[in-house]
């Protein structure tokens, strides 16, 4: 089960905004629940971006339309 502050990371990581506040261990733990994937950007800095299950659970949450 994921806890508010996970959802509020995956709404966040969605939107893309202000990834900069994201807490590393909150990442970790989306990483680990396959809902979230580290994609290297053109800088070389890892870029966190929602797996298919991690739309389906904002889907799920009703964060997302389709």
């Amino acid at each position: 089960m994921l806890s508010p502050h996970e959802i509020a990371a995956l709404i966040l990581i969605e939107d893309s905004t202000d990834l900069l506040c994201l807490d590393p261990m909150t990442i970790n733990a989306l990483v680990g629940h396959q809902l979230v994937t580290i994609e290297n950007g053109s800088s070389g800095q890892g870029s966190p971006r929602l797996t298919h299950l991690g739309l389906s659970v904002l889907k799920a949450v009703g964060r997302r339309a389709n």
